[in-house]
Parts: structure tokens; C-alpha cells; sequence
């Protein structure tokens, strides 16, 4: 059931790939009544007369202080772009502790519906730091105790260009092809184009619900059939 009033957005991390094709959808919508952008730089190429644009440090809630309150929904796409390339430290600090904090503030701020990009097979038991350390922001997450907590649990994010070599170039090359295969409950696991992704972390902030979701594959494709500019 979709929602009709106008909404007030605030992002973090919309120059990444899933953040801007969020955007991206987002701004074909009639109904969102502003959208707040925060990051270390900003995004190009944005006139929107609804779009405002903040540079902030992540690591330091205090320079986004008061420019996160009084909106109803908060998109985080915040996150290393490739972990095995950075200390656990500098991992931690971007994809959970800078995380949490901007939570925080949007949970003071009056935030209603928190939004998290995150990924599949997440578990505060796995032996996979990675894993772990995005389950444990999760379990933080529920105890802010939002109205709404949408968690974003895609596989293998397919970008239409490679921007991390080698291991990339083999993934976007064979994690069409295994798609199919994956079928059941293994369909959690297939690869998602990044603009299909992005397009449900929009879409899905114009779907009613309540309390914890944790969504996937079959997720993704279903919000992103759902709902389309027309609608709204």
C-alpha cells in the first residue's frame, strides 16, 4: 500500500553507486517535499530546487548537528567501497561507528523510517569481520527503536562499469550467468544491478509497513515493479 502524503528525505552516501541511483529515482518523484543530501563531497550535477546540499565529516556528528532534524525518512548507503583494501579499523569506523552516529542523530532528529544498505548472509556470530561487524550495527539499529528500520540485504551488487579491477571484471562477467541457478532459497544470493537496487531503497520509502524488515533479492524486484513514477 503505497502512501500519498509528501515525504522529507535526508542521505548519506549518495555519491556512492547505490546512494545516487537512489537519488536518482528519487528525484523523479513529485511528492518528496525536500531531500537533504550529507557527505565529504558533493554530488554533481544535482539542480533539483528540493535538494539541499551539505558537506559534512562523517566522523564528527557535530558538523551535520540540526541539519538532519525535522525529516521523516533517512537513506544510508554509507560504506567501503572495497573492505579487503583498508584496515578492520578504517572498516569499522566508516561502515558501523560513522553509521550509528549519524542513526543517532536522525533518531533525535525525529527520523521515523531509517533505511540501511547492508548485505546477504550478515550474522553477529559469522566468523567473516565484515558480516559480523554489519550484523552488530543492525542489532544497534533495532535498539533505536525508529518506527520503521528497513535493512537492505543485497548479493552482489552488479555496477554497468568495473571500478575495482580484476575481481570485479570476473564477477560482472559471471554473476549473470549464475543467476538462474540460484533458485529457492538460495535466491537471496543473486546478483542485483546497482540501479535496480538503488530504485528499491527509493521506491520502498513510498510502501507503507511498520517495525524490522530485512529485504533481499525477491525484495528488491518486487518494490521495484511495485511502485513507478506515475503512481505517485
Amino acid at each position: 500500500m503505497k502512501q500519498n502524503t509528501e515525504v522529507s528525505i535526508v542521505m548519506l552516501g549518495a555519491t556512492g553507486a547505490v546512494g545516487g541511483c537512489a537519488l536518482q529515482t528519487l528525484l523523479k518523484f513529485k511528492n518528496i517535499s525536500r531531500i537533504s543530501l550529507l557527505g565529504r563531497r558533493p554530488v554533481d550535477g544535482i539542480s533539483a530546487p528540493n535538494v539541499t546540499q551539505h558537506i559534512v565529516n562523517i566522523f564528527d556528528p557535530t558538523t551535520y548537528h540540526g541539519k538532519v532534524d525535522n525529516h521523516r525518512i533517512a537513506i544510508c548507503t554509507l560504506g567501503v567501497g572495497q573492505p579487503s583494501k583498508v584496515s578492520d579499523e578504517e572498516f569499522i569506523k566508516i561502515d558501523k561507528d560513522a553509521v550509528l552516529d549519524f542513526a543517532k542523530a536522525c533518531k533525535k532528529g525525529g527520523v521515523q523510517h531509517f533505511e540501511l544498505l547492508s548485505s546477504v548472509g550478515i550474522s553477529t556470530k559469522s566468523s567473516t569481520l565484515y558480516l559480523r561487524i554489519k550484523a552488530e550495527l543492525v542489532e544497534e539499529l533495532k535498539a533505536l527503536d525508529f518506527e520503521r528500520l528497513s535493512i537492505f540485504q543485497p548479493s552482489m551488487i552488479l555496477t554497468p562499469t568495473n571500478r575495482y579491477g580484476f575481481s570485479q571484471a570476473l564477477v560482472l562477467a559471471t554473476w549473470p550467468l549464475i543467476n538462474p541457478l540460484l533458485l529457492g532459497g538460495l535466491k537471496k544470493f543473486r546478483g542485483v544491478k546497482v540501479e535496480q537496487l538503488g530504485a528499491a531503497m527509493a521506491k520502498n520509502v513510498f510502501i507503507k509497513g511498520t517495525g524490522y524488515e530485512a529485504l533481499t533479492w525477491a525484495d528488491f524486484v518486487r518494490i521495484d515493479h511495485q511502485i513507478s513514477e506515475s503512481d505517485l
